[in-house]
């Protein structure tokens, strides 16, 4: 496959995508932001734990 057609191809890829692509509605961008908080939430959670349990065992 040469470098023109894997161009072509790829070109016909994004513009499919493109096309069956829509903007999220208020009600899905509204899950989007809590699953995203929950995610950030979670993560400084386990972060805060493992600091916690890394500062009792220097005792």
């Amino acid at each position: 496959m040469s470098f023109k057609e894997s161009t072509d191809d790829f070109i016909k890829q994004c513009k499919r995508v493109i096309r069956v692509s829509k903007k999220p509605d208020a009600e899905e961008y509204g899950n989007f932001i809590k699953v995203a908080a929950i995610g950030i939430l979670i993560i400084g959670a386990v972060g805060f734990v493992v600091v916690i349990i890394g500062q009792l065992l220097n005792l």
